[in-house]
């Protein structure tokens, strides 16, 4: 039931599975966990609720094909197949009604699973079968945000991984419950939100979440920066700035995409597999990158002038921005190290593009410095700078530009990278080994 069924039907690749039964789930769940050589977990037994956790790969019997074609278990990934065991005393009808989406409130009974008719066995009482070929997103009914507010990002997240639109009735009672979001714990916000900007065009599902009087709500911050006007090389207001810098911040770390724009970035394989490198929370450098690039400019409200020339500045924008950015997160409860990571981006952001000594690149002195300082993020804050300058040009790049500002990028990081390697290499073995591993006093003969 749940997810895999509903992505079974579709025919897409299928993750974790949930199964109901009238019997006692934890009894089962050990049985279950013991036959198929998995870890049994009480993941909730005041509520009933056990987890088997599978090895990858997944045993071939759930496989079931598909209604479009034939359901894979973990996507190419080698994950681990988790099976979420829960018991019902009614009916599974009534068990159904107590879910969010018509999508995902169907059920096939286990005796079926391997029939070459199941399909038509479904149960299937929200016509979510109906929903699935509509390609959208319906609550089954007007409590189900009030229930369990969590839904209420939950259902713009689903809208985006299927591709599917949110029914009209659907969206609206959204924003009318919007306020519940309050009741969410900081935890489940953190992990709704990551999950969207982990998706492809995430700056569209960002514009949903406004428009659904949510997003604010998640980062009351963002409020402040609408309608704030920037210096005329700025295309967007701040707002719009930065949810154009989210949607940049993931075209460059995509590849070049035979793009004329993306093309002039640096990019290679390894920077491909830096980026999918799993940091805080169990998302990506690229993931955090993109939530960097939503907050970079976050106190620019705070921090608008005017100089005595006229001009508009934001002067300490990303220092306090830092600061805002560290307690917003920490608020949202975002690991440490990516608190720490995202921290670090905001507040050195602009260095990238302040390096270049007049016409001449970047220094080798001054590569060394700024890698020094900001040790695993200055990679991706060299990318932060690719995104930041595209999202204030917007339509009004003039491409010579952007290919000298992507020209000094590129070589602060091939220089950067290579002063690191050689570095490495020195360093195999240094004094502070030598004695450790000889027992030796610090002196000349260590060079300490």
């Amino acid at each position: 039931m749940g997810g895999y069924l509903r992505d079974s039907l579709l025919g897409r690749a299928a993750g974790d599975l949930d199964v109901a039964v009238s019997c006692d789930p934890q009894v089962l769940a050990r049985g279950l966990a013991k036959e198929l050589g998995g870890s049994y977990v009480p993941l909730s037994p005041q509520r009933g609720i056990a987890r088997v956790v599978l090895p990858a790969p997944a045993p071939a019997t759930l496989e079931p094909p598909g209604l479009l074609g034939r359901a894979g278990i973990t996507d190419g990934l080698g994950d681990a197949l988790t099976i979420d065991v829960a018991g019902f005393s009614t009916t599974i009808e009534e068990d159904l009604a107590r879910r969010d989406f018509t999508v995902d409130a169907m059920a096939l009974p286990l005796a079926d699973w391997t029939s070459g008719q199941w399909r038509e066995r479904v149960v299937d009482p929200y016509n979510g079968i109906r929903d699935l070929a509509e390609k959208r997103v319906r609550a089954i009914s007007s409590s189900v945000f009030r229930d369990d507010p969590g839904r209420l990002l939950r259902a713009v997240r689903l809208a985006a991984q299927l591709g599917f639109r949110l029914e009209p009735d659907t969206a609206r009672l959204i924003r009318t419950e919007a306020h519940q979001i309050n009741r969410v714990s900081e935890e489940r916000l953190r992990d709704e939100l990551l999950a969207i900007l982990a998706g492809e065009g995430a700056r569209g599902q960002l514009e949903a979440l406004d428009r659904l009087d949510l997003l604010c709500r998640v980062i009351p911050e963002l409020a402040l920066t609408k309608g704030v006007d920037q210096p005329i090389y700025h295309y967007w207001d701040v707002w719009g700035h930065l949810l154009h810098s989210v949607e940049t911040a993931e075209l460059v770390t995509k590849g070049h995409q035979n793009s004329a724009i993306y093309t002039l970035a640096p990019w290679t394989p390894d920077l491909a597999e830096y980026f999918r490198e799993k940091v805080s929370d169990g998302h990506t450098r690229r993931t955090i990158l993109k939530l960097t690039a939503l907050l970079h400019d976050i106190a620019k409200p705070q921090t608008k002038g005017i100089d005595k020339t006229g001009r508009t500045r934001f002067l300490g924008h990303s220092e306090l921005g830092a600061e805002m950015a560290a307690s917003r997160l920490t608020e949202l409860r975002l690991s440490a190290r990516g608190v720490a990571m995202v921290s670090k981006m905001v507040e050195q952001h602009l260095r990238p593009g302040n390096m270049r000594q007049g016409m001449d690149l970047p220094t080798s002195r001054a590569i060394y410095r700024y890698f020094r300082d900001l040790g695993e993020v200055a990679i991706d804050t060299l990318y932060l700078a690719l995104a930041d300058y595209l999202a204030a040009k917007g339509p009004e790049l003039m491409p010579d530009q952007w290919g000298e500002h992507a020209k000094i990028i590129a070589h602060i990081l091939e220089s950067g990278t290579r002063q690191q390697a050689s570095e490495k290499i020195q360093r195999l073995v240094t004094g502070h080994d030598l004695m450790q591993e000889l027992g030796l006093e610090p002196g000349p003969k260590v060079g300490l």
